[in-house]
């Protein structure tokens, strides 16, 4: 079974490998219930989802059915004000099957305009809020993409005391001098007030290249080969300090869940260089994602 830790200040020992259902997003019911016996073969219980990941929340509602105190269920929203958040809310409560969940984030909330619409009053913070007040869910907490993420989140902790974060995290992106220092002083906050960080874009290889089109479900070009998986899944999970959300195609989830379940030691910064050669990784992002 995947190794598990105390996600943040929720009490709830999640598997250090948490399954990110985006992979979901265009995949059948058959699909998805065979990913699911994956998530129980390999011992994940912790499941992140979101509106907007396609057919995500329908695929995962047929599960909540009997299924539902296996899993820590984190959903999000992408609306920043009160109403368009809370409206969401419930239709992720529909779409699961559900009547609450255990975390529900502001998503990817890195945009100067929008996160100030929402932090103020009348903005998502007050759903979030009310929510966890009336137990419609138990924590709340803040996602963000790209280069400004950990500075966001940053911002955002000094504003609301979240007890999640979500952000980008892999060997390439942590040679980008800054924003290494801003997500390792974005880990200093967060041990402090033990707020749980989980990464994602853990096998990004790069942007695809113009032309061509994926045979992934993921925006850019994923790693594929087994060693290279193994090694950039290894390095994520020799970080204490973080959970690894799992990338979002189905057809690769297997390969991390193996590479999960042997982790032993994080690879060597030389065998992380080899491994960006061999695998042809370039950075991802260029600064202007918000």
């Amino acid at each position: 079974m995947i190794n598990r830790k105390i996600f943040g200040r929720t009490s709830h020992q999640s598997s250090k490998t948490i399954f990110g259902a985006f992979a979901l997003s265009n995949c059948t019911q058959i699909e998805a219930n065979k990913t699911l016996d994956l998530l129980l073969k390999y011992g994940v219980n912790h499941i992140d989802t979101a509106p907007s990941y396609g057919e995500s929340e329908l695929r995962i509602g047929p599960w909540m059915k009997s299924m539902r105190n296996q899993f820590f269920l984190a959903t999000k929203t992408e609306g920043r004000t009160y109403q368009t958040a809370m409206d969401e809310l419930h239709l992720s409560f529909e779409r699961l099957k559900v009547d609450s969940v255990d975390l529900w984030q502001m998503h990817n909330i890195i945009n100067q305009e929008q996160w100030e619409i929402a932090m103020q009053a009348g903005g998502a913070i007050d759903a979030l809020q009310e929510a966890k007040e009336k137990g419609l869910t138990k924590f709340i907490g803040i996602t963000g993409h790209g280069l400004a993420a950990p500075r966001r989140h940053i911002e955002s902790l000094k504003k609301y005391d979240f007890d999640t974060v979500l952000l980008p995290y892999n060997f390439i992106l942590m040679q980008n001098e800054q924003y290494a220092s801003d997500f390792n002083e974005l880990v200093k906050i967060c041990k402090e007030r033990n707020v749980a960080i989980q990464t994602i874009k853990v096998l990004a290889r790069g942007k695809h290249a113009e032309g061509k089109m994926s045979h992934y479900n993921t925006w850019y070009s994923p790693i594929k080969t087994d060693e290279g998986i193994k090694n950039a899944v290894n390095w994520v999970l020799g970080n204490e300090d973080v959970f690894l959300n799992t990338t979002g195609d189905i057809t690769l989830l297997e390969k991390i869940l193996k590479a999960a379940i042997q982790f032993s030691t994080k690879p060597s910064d030389f065998v992380m260089q080899e491994s960006i050669q061999k695998e042809g990784i370039t950075e991802l992002f260029t600064g202007d994602e918000i």
